[in-house]
């Protein structure tokens, strides 16, 4: 029906105050960006995370220690929380039997180690937080020891700022001495463990007093490591299958570990690839602090391998000797290994 003008004398009563108002939606408020400050917030340590539910460690070290469950505060529903994080948790933090307190920030991170789901995804996914050292765990044989895999722990590790520690199980099934020479110019240290005798003490040397997330192909040992420094973790182990010389996942979660002597241990589940599609090649090249510098005088777009690449030209012209070239060795493999997921 078309409105006439002659219609205009029906509205000239119409009382807007007799409008039906739609009253607002129970419950709903007006958004704001005053946050509580949670001043009565404590400290706790993110140990464990499983299915959005977090195992923390409060009073860390003293007579009041206790876990708490936690769950993610509503505010932080973008922010991602993992093993390591020290974060502040209020509610009931005593850590009683059915007590759920609220994880309200995540402490800054000194480091944070990552991945991607493969070659061709940039987007990075958080593993492990605060971690400084890196158990990178491989086989000699039974599985056999994949190079391309721990260049690719190497690079997470470099691009993190973690200290690579590479340690070599079942050394009494075949010799890892043509393995280790690829890695000799990288300065990391170096453990052997043969299947009946793990190095315990050197591996205690090094790993006391730090926080070392332990990775490693699945079948390699890892887990059978990780119980041998700590037997409380009684993670569970796996055999390798003897068709496809592939090892079963047995660690299905990641979890951490106190140290005996001082420090934490950080279990991860095994893996058969590691994306580094959110790497830049530079964050390898400036774990060399000495190719580093030369590398400043290379031309634009230096893939760091031509003849005039300058760190090229310095190890041609014997400037670095023997374990210089050795070193640039490394950094172009690990480059490399970056180049293919490009």
């Amino acid at each position: 029906m078309n409105w006439l003008p002659e219609d205009a004398d029906r509205f000239d009563d119409y009382d807007e105050t007799a409008a039906k108002v739609r009253p607002p939606k129970r419950g709903s408020k007006p958004r704001t960006k005053n946050r509580p400050a949670h001043d009565d917030s404590i400290e706790a340590r993110v140990i464990t995370v499983d299915r959005g539910r977090y195992l923390t460690l409060a009073d860390e070290g003293t007579p009041e220690e206790r876990e708490i469950i936690t769950k993610r505060a509503r505010e932080l529903s973008r922010t991602p929380i993992v093993t390591g994080d020290l974060v502040d948790i209020v509610g009931d933090t005593t850590g009683g039997d059915g007590t759920l307190a609220r994880i309200v920030r995540v402490v800054p991170r000194t480091t944070v180690l990552r991945r991607s789901a493969d070659d061709s995804d940039t987007v990075e996914r958080m593993i492990v937080a605060n971690a400084d050292r890196m158990l990178i765990v491989v086989a000699a044989a039974n599985p056999e020891p994949r190079q391309r895999l721990v260049d690719r722990y190497m690079v997470a590790a470099f691009d993190a700022g973690i200290l690579p520690i590479l340690c070599v199980t079942k050394t009494d099934l075949a010799d890892p001495t043509e393995f280790l020479a690829h890695f000799h110019g990288l300065h990391v240290p170096v453990v052997t463990s043969r299947s009946d005798d793990p190095p315990l003490a050197e591996l205690a040397e090094l790993l006391v007093g730090h926080t070392t997330v332990a990775v490693g192909h699945s079948g390699v040992g890892k887990s059978t490591l990780v119980n041998a420094l700590i037997p409380s973790a009684q993670r569970a182990v796996g055999v390798v299958n003897d068709v496809t010389g592939r090892g079963r996942h047995t660690s299905s979660s990641t979890a951490s570990f106190r140290f005996p002597g001082g420090g934490w241990l950080i279990d991860t589940p095994g893996v058969r690839s590691f994306g580094l599609g959110h790497v830049r090649p530079e964050s390898v090249l400036a774990a060399f602090t000495d190719l580093a510098a030369i590398a400043e005088d290379c031309p634009r777009g230096c893939n760091h391998r031509d003849d005039d690449c300058a760190m090229v030209e310095a190890i041609a012209a014997d400037a670095l000797g023997p374990e210089g070239a050795a070193r640039l060795d490394s950094v172009q493999r690990l480059i490399l290994s970056l180049d293919s997921v490009a």
